[in-house]
């Protein structure tokens, strides 16, 4: 059974950083890429950043560019997601999922197949 599992949210100070794993288990993550995607209460869920199946290219929403990072390390079929300069507004569930399809840097999604369950990060003093 393929599945994913999101860990490293929590509760974290403004200014704060938080590392986000998303593990892979019941298949190999080197054929596809990897999106992170977040929900707030109350909205839609929103792209936060991608990797291709080499790691050889990312893409990251306006919203997180120089804040975040992510990574893969498919020898431990593991994508993570470095998140410096935490705001309030990064607050959400998030979410890692995996795709074939070529246009994964669009990071719609509904062009992603096998979600995790998420991990809550919150960002409040």
């Amino acid at each position: 059974q393929l599945q994913l599992v999101e860990s490293g949210g929590g509760l974290v100070q403004p200014g704060g950083s938080l590392i986000l794993s998303c593990a892979a288990s019941g298949f190999t993550l080197d054929y596809y890429a990897i999106g992170w995607f977040r929900q707030a209460p109350g909205k839609e869920r929103e792209g936060v950043s991608c990797i291709s199946s080499s790691g050889g290219s990312t893409n990251y929403a306006n919203s997180v560019k120089g804040r975040f990072t992510i990574s893969r390390d498919n020898a431990k079929n593991t994508v993570y997601l470095q998140m410096n300069s935490l705001k309030p507004e990064d607050t959400a569930v998030y979410y890692c999922a995996a795709t074939g399809r070529s246009y994964y840097f669009l990071l719609r999604p509904r062009d992603y197949d096998n979600w995790g369950q998420g991990t809550q990060v919150t960002v409040s003093s």
